[in-house]
């Protein structure tokens, strides 16, 4: 009799809590895109300013002005900030090897695929760079700030300062060097040392170590100055896009980058950080950093070494516009 009663119990109780996970499921993604709509406004913004050009103060130069505040100013303020009182130990160094690992890892199979689909020089070296580089910080830090709070600021600058940054000046330059249009350009690994951000993190990183404390009145001022980062970051990639008859004309070429940026790394750095131990709101993060589209700062790499800037440009486009979707989908899963 007790065996029947759990026999004609059980198949009602995992349906039960299937409906349960369903909701809560769908809960997350209904949050996930609440904060992702917001974002997407503050892109929105820099979009319509780049076709109507209020002011005559036209895209390139407004980006330009708005980049050029974040770079130099906002960014290492931010930096100093956060990595200054964040908790930095064996965590650090995990999510600084599974992003090391996922880059290098979709460098790899871009590579393959590049050969499988016969890319000319220019566009394999922008495909690579474009599925193997997410944009860590100017749309990472913010969806993490929206979606996992501001505690997850530092596992996105880590992710970007600590494995991105560094892995794009050098074996991404070496990438751009060997497939571009300008043999001549010699790498540059000095290039590192004129990152702000970077010497930010470093002096961060010291302090933090020495436990010396942030005096209130400095702590203020670098709050203020980062509360700007965030705006001025998702306005300034607004400006960055663009849709052109040339980039439906690069689809061929954009797919596979798609494939690697939105799906593989993703799934490579929620293997690794499983196995590594990783749980909770740093899995969480380190999973979405990985599923953030193009880098922005490729286009650089791409204009400076003589790369295919039209498939970059529409990675990045395409890439974005896509990310709105399976990052929702990303968060639900982890």
């Amino acid at each position: 009799m007790g065996g029947f009663f759990l026999k004609e119990r059980v198949p009602g109780a995992f349906a039960f809590f299937v409906v349960v996970y369903y909701f809560l499921y769908i809960g997350i993604l209904a949050l996930m895109f609440e904060a992702l709509i917001q974002m997407a406004a503050l892109i929105l913004c820099g979009v319509v300013w780049r076709y109507l050009a209020p002011g005559g103060l036209d895209a390139t130069s407004t980006r330009t002005a708005l980049t050029g505040l974040v770079y130099y100013l906002f960014l290492p303020a931010l930096v100093l900030l956060v990595l200054w009182q964040a908790p930095l130990g064996v965590d650090s160094f995990k999510i600084a090897l599974v992003a090391s690992v996922a880059i290098l890892a979709s460098l790899l199979v871009m590579n393959g695929l590049c050969s499988l689909y016969r890319m000319d020089g220019p566009t394999r070296g922008a495909a690579l760079l474009a599925a193997a580089f997410p944009n860590a910080t100017y749309l990472g830090l913010p969806v993490l700030e929206a979606t996992l709070g501001k505690e997850a600021r530092s596992i996105a600058i880590q992710y970007d300062l600590f494995a991105c940054t560094p892995l794009l000046l050098t074996v991404g330059a070496w990438v751009a060097m060997r497939y571009g249009n300008v043999p001549q350009t010699r790498l540059g690994i000095s290039n590192l040392l004129k990152i702000p951000a970077l010497w930010a993190a470093l002096l961060a990183v010291i302090l933090n170590s020495l436990a010396v404390p942030v005096p209130d009145g400095l702590r203020n001022w670098l709050q203020s100055l980062a509360n700007g980062v965030v705006p001025l970051m998702l306005i300034s990639l607004g400006l960055s896009l663009s849709v052109s008859r040339e980039h439906f004309q690069s689809m061929h070429s954009i797919l596979p980058v798609l494939g690697i940026k939105l799906i593989f790394m993703p799934a490579v750095v929620l293997v690794i950080s499983t196995g590594l131990g990783m749980q909770g709101m740093l899995l969480q993060a380190v999973v979405l950093e990985a599923a953030m589209p193009s880098m922005v700062l490729g286009l650089v790499l791409c204009d400076r070494y003589g790369l295919n800037s039209v498939v970059y440009a529409a990675a990045v486009t395409i890439s974005t516009a896509f990310s709105f979707i399976t990052l929702a989908v990303w968060h639900g899963m982890v």
